[in-house]
């Protein structure tokens, strides 16, 4: 009955049902006690008891109220009340119960929010510490048992302490990389990573990076080269660095996943505002289940393949990273036994 109401309408009906009551009192009091009936006294009396009522309902309604706001924003705000409500009370033509009750609502709702990205964080941040120690522990562990098995003797054969050296240096090297990229994550997702823009022909960049990997292709056997239609190249605008460390990864992972003899080709595509860059591979592909997951941290289609041809695991995660520093987007199509590819895109100069 007196939902939404403003306080002042409150107070109105409020005086007027005493007034109401007041004026039977009265009649039932003078009757009882044989008074002589005047019809002036009656609109009088209630006009008089319905006003009285009416101002001390509202400012007992102004207090409470009020009271009831101040405890309600300690609750909901990390600030004290505003010197304006301190100064002016609450408007009484407002349903203030109302907007306050929805405050509330939306502050609970943010609340809940909140929590549940905390708890997501939380288990993130586990899951991530779990996966830095098991990538760690392996490279560690392995050059523990080669230095030790030198210290017991091993370096008395010569042809044993130089093989257990290389291993030992090739698993230091492993430790290196994964903490240059660690390092290359943290700067990307704290936003310390600086962006370069500049205008560059996208591939022209392609070949310097093919010319970079000519050597680790040619020991793997696959050929690194351009699909057919992909000789003309385009300008875009993009941090020319960064860009070059994207196809950088994605070539390695080319390379890594890739069949001997087969081949990694680069691929431009004109999107009116933008230029689709892809790196296709005919290797041994991504099953369905693993495409959603293949930019996350650490994250390994082929265990054993992985670990045996090096590599730190972060290498689609700093790809990712950086594409959204560029506020761009990348995008992966996989068959198994046929390849996969990856595209990115650039905004075209």
């Amino acid at each position: 009955m007196l939902k939404n109401k403003t306080p002042r309408q409150i107070a109105i009906r409020a005086g007027l049902s005493l007034g109401v009551a007041n004026i039977i009192s009265l009649f039932l009091l003078m009757g009882a006690m044989s008074f002589e009936f005047k019809w002036w006294i009656f609109p009088v009396f209630f006009l008089l008891s319905s006003a009285i009522s009416y101002y001390v309902i509202l400012i007992y309604l102004d207090k409470y109220i009020y009271r009831k706001i101040k405890l309600i924003y300690k609750t909901i705000h990390n600030q004290k009340v505003s010197t304006d409500i301190k100064r002016e009370g609450v408007d009484m033509d407002q349903p203030i119960i109302e907007e306050v009750e929805q405050e509330v609502a939306e502050w609970a709702t943010e609340q809940q929010a909140q929590l549940e990205q905390y708890e997501r964080f939380a288990e993130y941040r586990r899951r991530y510490v779990g996966d830095i120690s098991h990538e760690l522990k392996t490279p560690i562990f392995n050059i523990q048992g080669y230095l030790h098995t030198l210290l017991e003797g091993g370096y008395h054969d010569e042809s044993v302490s130089l093989s257990f050296l290389k291993k030992a240096a090739k698993n230091v090297e492993r430790l290196q990389t994964i903490v240059e990229d660690l390092s290359a994550i943290s700067r990307l997702e704290s936003g310390d990573l600086i962006l370069d823009y500049e205008e560059f022909d996208i591939k022209a960049l392609a070949q310097e990076v093919i010319e970079e990997m000519d050597l680790k292709s040619r020991d793997a056997g696959i050929t690194l080269t351009f699909k057919p239609g992909a000789d003309l190249g385009f300008l875009v605008r993009a941090d020319r660095e960064s860009i070059r460390q994207v196809l950088v990864n994605l070539v390695t992972n080319s390379i890594k996943y890739g069949n001997a003899g087969g081949a990694t080709k680069f691929g431009f595509y004109d999107m009116e505002s933008y230029i689709l860059c892809e790196v296709a591979d005919d290797g041994i592909g991504i099953p369905e289940k693993h495409l959603p997951h293949v930019f996350d941290r650490f994250y390994r289609v082929d265990k054993s393949r992985s670990r045996q041809k090096g590599g730190s695991g972060l290498g689609l995660a700093i790809v990712k990273h950086i594409m959204e520093a560029h506020q761009q987007t990348i995008n992966v199509r996989s068959t198994p036994g046929l390849g996969s590819t990856f595209g990115i895109t650039l905004a075209k100069a």
